[in-house]
Protein backbone atom coordinates (compact mmCIF):
# COMPACT_ATOMS: atom_id res chain seq x y z
CA UNK A 1 0.00 0.00 0.00
CA UNK A 2 0.65 3.51 -0.72
CA UNK A 3 1.21 6.29 2.16
CA UNK A 4 -1.07 7.20 4.25
CA UNK A 5 -3.71 9.73 2.86
CA UNK A 6 -4.48 13.25 4.33
CA UNK A 7 -6.95 12.35 6.88
CA UNK A 8 -8.85 15.47 7.16
CA UNK A 9 -12.29 15.50 8.27
CA UNK A 10 -13.68 15.12 5.20
CA UNK A 11 -11.58 12.24 4.19
CA UNK A 12 -12.70 11.03 7.48
CA UNK A 13 -16.44 11.05 6.59
CA UNK A 14 -16.21 9.70 3.62
CA UNK A 15 -14.65 6.58 5.04
CA UNK A 16 -16.79 6.16 7.50
CA UNK A 17 -19.90 6.13 4.99
CA UNK A 18 -17.55 3.77 3.17
CA UNK A 19 -17.44 1.33 6.24
CA UNK A 20 -21.01 1.35 6.74
CA UNK A 21 -20.61 -1.33 4.56
CA UNK A 22 -17.31 -2.34 4.23
CA UNK A 23 -17.95 -5.33 0.92
CA UNK A 24 -20.26 -3.12 -1.32
CA UNK A 25 -19.45 -1.38 -4.03
CA UNK A 26 -20.58 2.36 -4.18
CA UNK A 27 -20.76 5.12 -6.17
CA UNK A 28 -19.43 8.82 -5.62
CA UNK A 29 -22.97 10.26 -5.32
CA UNK A 30 -24.09 7.75 -2.98
CA UNK A 31 -21.00 8.53 -0.71
CA UNK A 32 -21.31 12.19 -1.20
CA UNK A 33 -25.01 12.48 0.16
CA UNK A 34 -24.02 9.93 2.91
CA UNK A 35 -21.24 11.35 3.98
CA UNK A 36 -23.00 14.93 3.80
CA UNK A 37 -20.23 16.62 1.42
CA UNK A 38 -20.48 18.13 -2.36
CA UNK A 39 -19.84 15.71 -4.99
CA UNK A 40 -16.52 18.13 -5.84
CA UNK A 41 -14.86 16.93 -2.24
CA UNK A 42 -16.21 13.88 -2.33
CA UNK A 43 -14.13 12.56 -5.82
CA UNK A 44 -10.35 13.98 -5.18
CA UNK A 45 -10.82 12.27 -1.69
CA UNK A 46 -11.83 8.67 -3.62
CA UNK A 47 -8.99 9.50 -5.99
CA UNK A 48 -6.34 10.15 -3.17
CA UNK A 49 -7.68 7.15 -1.19
CA UNK A 50 -7.31 4.86 -4.92
CA UNK A 51 -3.71 5.84 -4.84
CA UNK A 52 -2.70 5.06 -1.51
CA UNK A 53 -3.92 1.91 -2.65
CA UNK A 54 -7.22 1.41 -0.15
CA UNK A 55 -9.34 1.44 -3.07
CA UNK A 56 -10.26 0.26 -6.06
CA UNK A 57 -12.83 1.32 -9.17
CA UNK A 58 -14.76 0.30 -11.79
CA UNK A 59 -17.13 1.36 -14.48
CA UNK A 60 -20.47 0.27 -14.47
CA UNK A 61 -21.67 -2.57 -16.83
CA UNK A 62 -23.51 -1.12 -19.86
CA UNK A 63 -26.14 -3.16 -19.60
CA UNK A 64 -26.76 -1.89 -15.96
CA UNK A 65 -27.53 1.74 -17.54
CA UNK A 66 -30.02 0.17 -20.38
CA UNK A 67 -32.29 -1.29 -17.95
CA UNK A 68 -32.94 2.13 -16.11
CA UNK A 69 -35.93 4.36 -17.10
CA UNK A 70 -35.04 6.98 -18.30
CA UNK A 71 -30.97 6.10 -19.18
CA UNK A 72 -28.72 8.03 -17.31
CA UNK A 73 -24.58 8.47 -17.53
CA UNK A 74 -22.54 5.18 -16.13
CA UNK A 75 -21.28 5.77 -12.49
CA UNK A 76 -17.99 4.89 -11.21
CA UNK A 77 -18.19 2.67 -8.10
CA UNK A 78 -15.18 2.57 -5.42
CA UNK A 79 -14.86 -0.61 -3.25
CA UNK A 80 -12.34 -1.32 -0.34
CA UNK A 81 -8.89 -3.40 -1.59
CA UNK A 82 -8.26 -6.40 0.64
CA UNK A 83 -6.37 -4.51 2.81
CA UNK A 84 -8.01 -0.92 2.30
CA UNK A 85 -10.97 -1.23 5.21
CA UNK A 86 -8.43 -2.59 7.58
CA UNK A 87 -6.02 0.38 6.71
CA UNK A 88 -8.97 2.83 6.72
CA UNK A 89 -10.06 1.73 10.06
CA UNK A 90 -6.60 2.31 11.88
CA UNK A 91 -6.26 5.46 10.26
CA UNK A 92 -9.87 6.69 11.61
CA UNK A 93 -8.95 5.34 15.05
CA UNK A 94 -5.17 7.51 14.77
CA UNK A 95 -6.92 10.30 14.12
CA UNK A 96 -9.89 10.09 16.71
CA UNK A 97 -6.79 9.49 18.87
CA UNK A 98 -4.91 12.21 17.71
CA UNK A 99 -8.18 14.66 18.03
CA UNK A 100 -9.11 14.14 21.02
CA UNK A 101 -5.11 14.00 22.21
CA UNK A 102 -5.41 18.02 20.95
CA UNK A 103 -8.66 18.76 22.30
CA UNK A 104 -7.16 17.85 25.69
CA UNK A 105 -4.21 20.17 24.92
CA UNK A 106 -6.03 23.62 23.76
CA UNK A 107 -6.93 25.42 26.44
CA UNK A 108 -10.53 26.40 27.44
CA UNK A 109 -11.94 29.36 25.63
CA UNK A 110 -13.00 31.59 28.28
CA UNK A 111 -10.64 30.80 31.25
CA UNK A 112 -7.90 32.80 32.40
CA UNK A 113 -7.31 36.09 32.41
Amino acid sequence: MAKTPRMTLQTQLVLRALLESPADARYGLELSQEAGLPTGTIHPILARLENAGWLESFWEDRGEIEKTDPPRPRRRFYRFTSGGAEAARLALAAAYQGGAASARLRPAEGLGS
